[in-house]
């Protein structure tokens, strides 16, 4: 039985909800991952999907990109329906992902990554203006200073860096970043951290697959928990934190 708090992911959509997803059902060779998940962001919202491994949250992200085709259901940004739409059009309709493991092109320098994803980039859908490498270098120096560097010889830190930069390059309004803080050390999750919040002012909106709470909560206005492919819990993330017995009960934490 679904329970939420605040801000409802089941709710009707309000005219401000950038991604509207509903009743959607999808997994792979028959069988049911996501089991008629509801699910908003609005517009410039940070949402962040906990739940523990396995419930269906990286599935969640590919079916809205279109790498996984649903069984059934709705996938709406800004008012276009995309339920079953190839990767491509989920794409040119806004929508970015940065993928958990990075999966940077590993042969190619920095440089080339990037001018790769500019070339394929739309109009600006954000409020800052249009991504372009040089704007993407002067909001990372360190890829700047490692713009002749091969993807494989880059840190874990900085792989994540050009990730996020290729992602900015489709100038989305949608940001999909599924698990960011995969395999980093802690201080180089805080520079993801500072990066992701210095994004703020852009006006795009995202979806925070974390295992890591600190982050979620840092970077999220509201939390949704998933549990065995349905969203069980929506709150905002001030709320979800003072609920010390919720979130236990939920994540198995304190």
């Amino acid at each position: 039985m679904t329970e939420t708090t605040g801000l409802t992911a089941a709710a009707g959509t309000t005219g401000t909800d950038l991604l509207s997803v509903r009743d959607l059902r999808a997994g792979y060779a028959g069988t049911t991952v996501l089991d008629g998940v509801d699910f908003t962001v609005p517009a410039g919202a940070v949402v962040a999907l906990l739940g523990r491994n396995g419930v269906g949250k990286s599935t969640f992200v590919h079916t809205v990109m279109g790498m996984l085709k649903p069984y059934s259901g709705s996938v709406r940004v800004g008012g276009r329906e995309l339920a079953g739409a190839a990767a491509h059009t989920v794409a040119r309709s806004g929508v970015a992902i940065v993928p958990q493991g990075r999966r940077v092109f590993a042969p190619l320098t920095v440089e080339e990554n990037l001018r790769i994803a500019a070339r394929a980039s739309k109009a600006p859908r954000g409020g800052g203006g249009p991504w372009t490498p040089e704007r993407v270098y002067e909001l990372m120096p360190r890829l700047a200073e490692r713009r002749a560097n091969r993807g494989d010889q880059l840190s874990g830190g900085e792989q994540q860096m050009l990730a996020i930069g290729r992602a900015l390059l489709r100038n989305p309004r949608l940001l999909l970043l599924d698990e960011p803080s995969d395999g980093l050390a802690p201080a180089v999750i805080d520079l993801i951290a500072e990066l992701l919040e210095g994004l703020r002012g852009e006006g795009i909106a995202a979806v925070l697959v974390e295992q890591d709470l600190h982050l979620a909560f840092r970077l999220a206005d509201e939390v949704a928990v998933m549990q065995k492919g349905r969203i069980v819990h929506r709150s905002s993330t001030a709320d979800f934190r003072q609920d010390r017995a919720r979130a236990h009960s939920l994540l198995g934490v304190g």
